[in-house]
């Protein structure tokens, strides 16, 4: 290294020695090393170089230890930052020097001071293009994770090629604990991604001192280890955070956007948000109210009536996936089961609501 140092300090001072001659003479023409001088003064030209050659020998000399010393302490610092830090920091760099090439020709041709400004330029386009990266290392991980996850192809039969989509699950969906029957039957395809921060809120409800919250929580918690242990489904813990965003919702949006997936969710104000985002959302309560029977207006079913409604007169009964039927007439006939006339079915955000009447006031009628 300390060799490295002084050839380069020869060389810088053999090429200062050989410009400071040319513009002591008034002679542009031997601005580059070695040019001879077009009015003959090759040896005062020589002179220089040799005397700028020595000084850069010197200085080189002088400074090659502390050069050494920084150099090992850079490059002490350097092993001890995280490689994500590294290759976020690596690719603003690349952007920035990119960027500042494309500008060169712009301000090439600039003179006299003028000739700094490629200079000034790249150095700045640099810097900004480091604190770019490293500000962004979060997006630029979940992005790579992607591209690597896509490249992961699987031929298949007829010549073409899939990637596993990645679902990610909220916080509600996986307390919810439908999502692992739904993984159960096979009909979530792709990887499942957990994120971290979801994690922690799971943990912090399960620690919570309300009760009803800690057992939400811990019922959360189970339903992971199901997923994980007892599934045949691929699950990824996502162990980056998004630390300028404080809500996890828009936590989630953010990875969403980031890996390409789809949020897993069965919170309303969460869908309508991922809508408005642009991400897609797969809602466990959409499906729930999709893959409930058809029941038409004019239809016969069977049904028990439970307890009374709220309008006067009124009786309500469920069918077995949790649908209400609210039976005009049924108070009379609450604990007992009988056959009643659908009317009309109403859909609404919350599911399907059914209204009915009992078939035997039909009949009388």
């Amino acid at each position: 290294m300390k060799r490295i140092i002084q050839i380069i300090g020869i060389w810088l001072g053999g090429s200062l020695g050989s410009q400071w001659h040319a513009w002591m003479g008034g002679d542009l023409s031997l601005s580059m090393l070695g040019t001879m001088s077009q009015s003959g003064g090759s040896s005062m030209n020589y002179l220089y170089i040799a005397l700028g050659a020595f000084c850069g020998f010197a200085a080189a000399t002088t400074l090659a230890t502390p050069i050494m010393k920084r150099v090992k302490q850079g490059s002490e610092r350097l092993a001890s930052i995280p490689a994500a830090d590294l290759v976020a920091g690596a690719v603003g760099v690349f952007a920035g020097l990119v960027f500042s090439v494309l500008l060169y020709p712009a301000v090439a041709k600039i003179d006299g001071i003028g000739l700094l400004v490629p200079v000034i330029l790249t150095l700045l386009l640099g810097y900004m293009g480091l604190q770019l990266g490293l500000g962004k290392k979060e997006e630029l991980s979940a992005g790579l994770s992607a591209l690597l996850q896509r490249r992961a192809v699987q031929p298949e039969d007829d010549g073409k090629s899939k990637y596993e989509e990645h679902k990610i699950l909220d916080t509600s969906v996986i307390i919810d604990g439908r999502i692992a029957d739904i993984c159960k039957t096979g009909f979530i395809e792709g990887t499942l991604v957990i994120p971290e921060f979801v994690l922690e809120e799971l943990q912090h409800i399960a620690d919570s001192s309300d009760l009803l919250k800690r057992n939400r929580g811990r019922r959360g918690l189970d339903i992971l280890n199901k997923i994980q242990k007892e599934l045949d489904v691929r699950v990824l813990i996502y162990e980056g955070d998004f630390e300028e965003i404080g809500e996890v919702d828009s936590k989630l949006v953010k990875l969403a956007k980031a890996l390409g997936g789809k949020v897993v969710t069965n919170d309303f104000n969460l869908n309508k948000v991922c809508e408005l985002q642009g991400v897609s959302v797969l809602n466990i309560n959409d499906l729930a109210n999709a893959v409930k029977p058809v029941v038409l207006p004019g239809e016969e079913i069977v049904v028990q009536v439970i307890k009374d409604g709220k309008e006067h007169g009124q009786g309500v009964a469920y069918l077995d996936d949790g649908t209400m039927i609210v039976v005009e007439g049924g108070r009379d006939y609450i604990g007992t089961t009988m056959e009643v006339l659908v009317t009309s079915v109403l859909q609404t955000s919350a599911g399907r609501m059914i209204f009915a009447k009992p078939k035997l006031l039909e009949k009388a009628q």
